[in-house]
């Protein structure tokens, strides 16, 4: 059966009717198979998993749920419906019609933007393919999965992108996607966070609220492009990123409501104490919480970036929900870039266009606090005086006006020496990574049972309750 039947691909792209594409892809896909059975979820591929599958655009076909094996998932292609007479937005072509083929003169830049996004994509499913071993119910294997096979079906979605528009250098950045491995010396992923290592839930947790997140941001400011089938993929994107942010939320929000609530019962509220009971301990959340929040600002680039004004000149990347500004050519104005300089703190007013990593950046983090203050509610509830926080965004960068110096959480600058003496108190040690590791070393998976570390969910997936079986495994 051909790979590109609306069977086997559901796609609104009408891929059956071109044969160069079709063969294109056809190629590419047994890579693609082999590469998901080699790095996708280990010891899970024979399973049936509950998933959500897009088989179209509409309201009632984007969610389609049923059991499936992951390796045969329908992998659809989609484009949200074209808005008529779409204009560009933003940059000084702004007014002009959208482009629906790419321009010689911004082909590398699209291709840079297309290839950097898409490679988040496998190396997200490669970070996280242990984790099932490990889970702490059903219901979150399935959302593991879930979160897995939907970073494939982007990375589809981005390889026709690359395959129908971008010909021979195209198909060889796809293949490239495919080879490159999360963490790996000699050949990593692009983007620094997506090379750190996830063998543990609560990095899960904070790499889908965090990392995600970020996601969602470059995401929507790709879906403001004037390319517009970069536009349209990039907003039915939008569609599944929102289930990856749900399952980061509220895994954070269930392991703090289950330590808080042992501390209010048991009256203890010492780390040692705690880890005693098998819990992860409110100090270790916050270190944690340090670790993938700052990783996750680099993703945004530096905070004065010509790149960025070139891109946004252009037309080809724009702010997140560009509409909510009133200067849509960002020609006049300047943005307050706060950085250290000989110790002193100083602001420097920077070229709008070249500070629009640092405004999308803003957004995110006033998007990242909201769920942090929901986290502090739900501690609050229990009678415990304890505040999860934000970390100055100077913290542990590695990336832009702040990279190469030390910061403490409070953005306070201090010595290299300071920085080793008290890293441990910052970022996860390697006692709490043992620790947490520890916690989570034999997975829970009978239906509705939950590990101690973590509270059960408010509600099931899709009507089902708690304890349905999310997952079915492989009969012997």
């Amino acid at each position: 059966m051909s790979v590109i039947s609306q069977e086997r691909i559901p796609n609104n792209v009408d891929l059956a009717s071109d044969k160069r594409l079709q063969r294109a892809l056809e190629a590419w896909q047994p890579s693609f198979i082999q590469w998901w059975k080699d790095m996708g979820p280990h010891g899970f591929q024979e399973d049936q998993v509950y998933l959500r599958t897009a088989i179209s655009v509409e309201p009632d076909g984007w969610a389609h749920f049923d059991y499936v094996k992951m390796p045969v998932y329908r992998w659809g292609i989609f484009l949200a419906d074209q808005v008529p007479d779409r204009r560009i937005g933003f940059g000084d072509l702004m007014g002009e019609p959208v482009w629906q083929q790419v321009p010689g003169e911004h082909r590398n830049a699209l291709r840079r933007l297309i290839v950097t996004q898409g490679d988040t994509e496998p190396a997200s499913v490669e970070q996280q393919r242990l984790l099932g071993r490990t889970c702490p119910s059903l219901y979150d294997l399935r959302n593991l999965f879930q979160v897995n096979v939907e970073e494939g079906r982007h990375l589809w979605a981005m390889v026709y992108l690359l395959h129908s528009y971008f010909g021979r250098d195209g198909r060889e950045e796809a293949e490239e996607m495919l080879h490159r491995r999360s963490g790996d010396q000699n050949k990593p992923r692009i983007l620094g966070a997506f090379n750190e290592p996830c063998t543990d839930w609560l990095s899960f947790f904070m790499f889908t609220y965090f990392t995600d997140r970020d996601g969602k941001y470059q995401l929507l400011a790709l879906a403001e492009s004037a390319f517009d089938p970069l536009s349209r993929t990039t907003r039915f994107m939008l569609t599944e990123e929102a289930h990856h942010m749900f399952v980061g939320e509220t895994g954070v929000m269930r392991v703090v409501e289950r330590t808080a609530q042992m501390m209010k019962e048991q009256k203890k509220d010492h780390p040692d104490d705690l880890r005693k009971l098998g819990l992860v301990d409110l100090p270790t959340v916050q270190r944690y919480l340090n670790l993938w929040y700052s990783v996750s600002l680099d993703l945004f680039g530096g905070e004065i970036s010509s790149n960025a004004a070139s891109s946004f000149a252009a037309g080809l990347k724009g702010r997140a929900q560009e509409d909510r500004y009133e200067d849509h050519r960002a020609l006049t104005g300047t943005y307050a870039v706060p950085r250290f300089q000989n110790g002193a703190l100083v602001t420097e007013d920077v070229p709008m266009r070249n500070a629009m990593n640092e405004v999308v950046r803003d957004a995110y983090i006033e998007d990242c606090q909201r769920g942090v203050d929901k986290w502090n509610r739900a501690i609050a509830a229990h009678g415990i005086p304890f505040e999860l926080r934000l970390p100055s965004r100077r913290f542990h960068r590695a990336v832009g006006v702040h990279a190469g110096q030390h910061f403490d959480p409070e953005g306070n600058p201090v010595s290299a020496e300071a920085w080793q003496a008290s890293q441990d108190a910052w970022l996860p040690s390697a006692a709490d990574r043992a620790h947490v590791q520890g916690l989570m070393r034999e997975p829970v998976m009978e239906p509705g049972k939950m590990a101690s570390w973590i509270a059960a969910p408010k509600q099931g997936i899709k009507g089902r309750p708690v304890d349905f079986e999310y997952v079915r495994p492989r009969q012997a």
